[in-house]
């Protein structure tokens, strides 16, 4: 029988992270980007969250772990999850090269929602809405997780003709900074839509922030005045 809280899975898009797991802790192929955006996210949810020191933190969509041993090295407790073997795996392998102490598990977002809840401290959930087929879903199920007051991360891609141009034809074609196919353009998610979504769940939205790449000087940056295409979002649950 089929566990109704799995429905919320494109088998497709797991197959695309599965096919690249082995080289998930590459610099220099096709997660570069996310190794260079690494660190800006990582301050912005430091920052944004006073601190991940003795936070309990929950990683949604962890693949293999950039994030959440990032997260962990700041002296978080991390648990990371995600629908793909392959990349848990290698997320499992790389434990005993930092020597960190994350707890990785196979499971969906809405599943462990609904053991865990209210259980932690901070919720990340970074490029991966744009990769399900029901982001609202996911959304719920971080607000779920997390305690009243306490904060929830969201990043994803813009829908328009800029983000179209440079995180599919740019990114994916000219610049192949990311295999062909990575990113599905009907599936970016525009930030009042984020928004809507994020109030809906019980989220309030307190910053959004931009991440810019400047192609001739290689470089990220946070840009709170553009968020046209990869931006972040910090929500916190709100008290009742």
């Amino acid at each position: 029988m089929t566990n109704p809280q799995q429905n919320n899975v494109d088998l497709d898009e797991v197959a695309k992270f599965e096919a690249l797991a082995s080289r998930w802790w590459d610099t220099e192929n096709e997660f570069k980007p996310l190794h260079d955006i690494n660190p800006l996210r990582t301050n912005y949810i430091n920052e944004r969250s006073e601190g991940l020191q003795g936070k309990k933190v929950i990683d949604i969509g962890c693949g293999g772990g950039i994030l959440s041993e990032a997260m962990a090295k700041l002296g978080a407790d991390v648990k990371g999850i995600d629908m793909g073997e392959a990349p848990l795996a290698v997320a499992k392998l790389h434990l005993t090269e930092s020597k960190l102490n994350i707890d990785y598990e196979k499971i969906t977002a809405e599943e462990i929602a609904q053991r865990e809840a209210g259980q932690y401290d901070v919720v990340t959930c970074l490029e991966m809405l744009e990769h399900v087929p029901d982001p609202a879903s996911v959304i719920n199920a971080c607000m779920a997780l997390v305690k009243p007051g306490g904060h929830v991360f969201f990043s994803t891609i813009n829908r328009n003709p800029k983000a179209y141009l440079f995180a599919i034809i740019g990114a994916e074609y000219i610049l192949k900074m990311l295999p062909k196919g990575t990113h599905d353009y009907a599936k970016f998610i525009q930030p009042a839509e984020l928004n809507n979504y994020a109030r809906q769940a019980g989220d309030e939205v307190t910053h959004m922030t931009g991440m810019t790449y400047n192609p001739l000087s290689k470089v990220y940056k946070l840009n709170d005045k553009d968020v046209s295409v990869n931006y972040l979002m910090h929500t916190q649950k709100i008290k009742v």
